[in-house]
């Protein structure tokens, strides 16, 4: 990314501007011991979280730690961010466990592959800015269903009951609940909601301390000092493992692709909000480049499943960690990889000692802090539209998953939005006499009316315009004013050409006023406006338009008025103009 003292510099169009540049490297050199300090505290958060969302995603403890250190390096020198940090989340867990119950883990490593393709894809096609244009009701609203969805996930090991997998989560915690109260285990719920509470409690009193870390260690120690029966992660790997993915049945692929595209929607779509997050952390100093920080999340998703580790994405948690624990490149990133690889190198057999209720205790503890109450109220209390899209969204992440939730959601803000936008559309359309006040056109037969429509003239308000334009009576010449359309589509369009061939039929002379560029595609080569082009009859200004629809005016009245006259003889006719 850019340095804190520079602006964004201009960078040439293709791959290379997706590689990291001197700016980068300028950053790194400003204030390394911050950088140093803040990724040894990333490093001690991201840990435990690493652990559990391993688990969750259901590859086990030493794949979140692969994809923590591999995603967390390599993003930190591809990304777009000076600030990021990268690793497993709650929220791919959410879409990957669905792909472990019907793929297996090689499903589960290919899908991580083809979406490192599909986003290195949308970094050279530039699709960075568009991925952000999600409403806010679908982000909070997803973000508030994978909260929901995550903590569902943990019942099993909150109540110490394994060997439960199923693609619907709350099925999943409505079996677990069933066979604790067959028979009680109350130790796994102890250590799990003492671990939530620890971090919770403590991190709301202390923010700058990682209260995470601390509770595991302590639930750890109480698991070994008296040998308390609760399942632990057992043996890890003592350093990283080969090529994962010598197994990999590649005749799958075509039913991975939903999977993948999927995948790869949500690492964009996390990477760049948390991003965003911390460009607004950092006082606005820092801007991330959007296409990078896409190219580096690829990056990162290629070779990640060759060590065996989950599809990754940005982290918001632990970027806010990252920012204020002073964090001023992306030095701190790679710092905090570097110290989780020396944790699997050194202290593996310790980490296997840690219970599964512990971190289950972790993940509720993170499930609270996803959900921010105060603007789930404030959006749902904004409008009846964004409470719709906002409560369906929330509902669809839950009972059946991300992408269709995310789909439905901006299907229906879009809906709902342009219903909005149909119905605040309207016209009026007034009478300009011959220089005197308004009338009405019925009093007036040879009147001109001045027809102004309000909005976009699009599908949505199409008929609507056409009746309006209907509606105008006993007007020989009627100013169709562009002004007030903000935009118009090939329908809207094609109702104004439609519009103006009705008009000229009952007789009346029609006149465009105001027409501006963003008006000129859409009417190219529609008949009837040619041929008001063609015959002069289109201005710029409304005053020119009124002119010379009085001058119409007063020359048909003179021609009326003749026609009227007694004939005087054989050649009275050619009085007549």
């Amino acid at each position: 990314m850019v340095s804190r003292e520079s602006p964004v510099p201009e960078r040439s169009a293709g791959l290379r501007s997706l590689l990291p540049g001197r700016s980068d490297w300028r950053a790194v050199r400003q204030a390394p011991r911050r950088d140093l300090i803040a990724g040894v505290t990333v490093a001690v958060v991201a840990l435990p979280l690493a652990l559990a969302f391993g688990i969750s995603s259901g590859l086990g403890a030493e794949a979140g730690l692969i994809t923590a250190i591999v995603a967390g390096a390599l993003a930190s020198i591809f990304g777009g961010s000076n600030l990021q940090v990268s690793g497993p989340t709650g929220a791919m867990t959410v879409v990957l466990v669905p792909i472990v119950g019907r793929f297996g883990v090689s499903g589960v490593l290919l899908v991580g592959l083809l979406a490192g393709v599909l986003l290195i894809v949308l970094a050279l096609t530039r699709a960075g800015r568009v991925v952000r244009l999600l409403p806010t009701p679908v982000i909070v609203g997803f973000t508030a269903g994978i909260a929901i969805v995550i903590a569902l996930q943990q019942v099993p090991a909150m109540l110490g009951v394994d060997g439960l997998h199923g693609e619907r989560v709350w099925a999943t915690a409505a079996e677990a609940a069933a066979r604790f109260l067959a028979d009680p285990q109350p130790v796994p719920v102890l250590l799990a909601l003492g671990v939530a509470l620890v971090t919770l409690v403590g991190g709301r009193r202390f923010p700058a301390i990682p209260f995470s870390l601390p509770a595991v260690v302590i639930a750890t120690l109480a698991v070994v000092v008296f040998d308390l029966d609760t399942a632990q992660i057992g043996e890890l790997p003592t350093g990283l493992p080969g090529p994962a993915l010598d197994f990999v049945d590649l005749s799958i692929i075509p039913e991975l692709l939903p999977s993948a595209v999927a995948v790869a929607a949500l690492a964009a779509l996390e990477s760049l909000l948390s991003a965003t997050v911390a460009d607004g952390m950092s006082d606005g100093v820092e801007r991330h480049d959007p296409d990078r920080e896409l190219f580096g999340q690829g990056v990162a998703n290629l070779v990640v499943p060759l060590f065996g580790g989950v599809p990754a994405t940005a982290a918001i948690a632990r970027t806010a960690v990252n920012v204020r624990s002073g964090a001023r490149s992306r030095l701190a990133a790679f710092v905090h990889a570097v110290v989780l690889a020396l944790v699997v190198f050194s202290l593996s057999a310790i980490v296997g000692l840690i219970p599964l209720a512990a971190l289950a205790g972790v993940l509720l503890a993170t499930t609270v802090r996803m959900v921010a109450g105060r603007e789930l109220l404030t959006l749902i209390k904004a409008t009846p539209r964004d409470a719709v899209v906002l409560v369906v969204t929330l509902i669809v992440t839950v009972a059946v998953d991300l992408i269709s939730a995310v789909v439905l959601g901006v299907a229906i803000a879009v809906l709902l939005a342009t219903v909005a936008l149909a119905r605040g559309a309207r016209g009026e359309h007034v009478v300009v006499d011959h220089g005197a006040d308004r009338a009405s056109a019925a009093e007036r037969p040879d009147g001109i009316v001045a027809h102004r429509f309000d909005g976009p003239l699009f599908f949505a308000t199409a008929d609507g315009f056409r009746r309006e334009v209907a509606a105008i009576e006993r007007a020989r010449i009627v100013i169709l004013r562009m002004s007030r359309i903000s935009g118009i589509d090939a329908t809207g369009a094609q109702a104004l050409d439609e519009a103006i061939e009705e008009l000229e039929r009952e007789g009346v002379v029609v006149l465009l006023s105001e027409l501006r560029d963003v008006h000129a595609r859409p009417l190219l080569g529609l008949p009837n406006l040619e041929r008001i082009r063609t015959t002069g009859r289109i201005f710029l200004e409304l005053a020119d338009a009124v002119d010379h629809a009085r001058t119409l005016a007063r020359r048909d009245h003179r021609a009326v008025s003749r026609s009227a006259e007694p004939h005087a003889g054989p050649d009275a006719k050619e009085c007549v103009t």
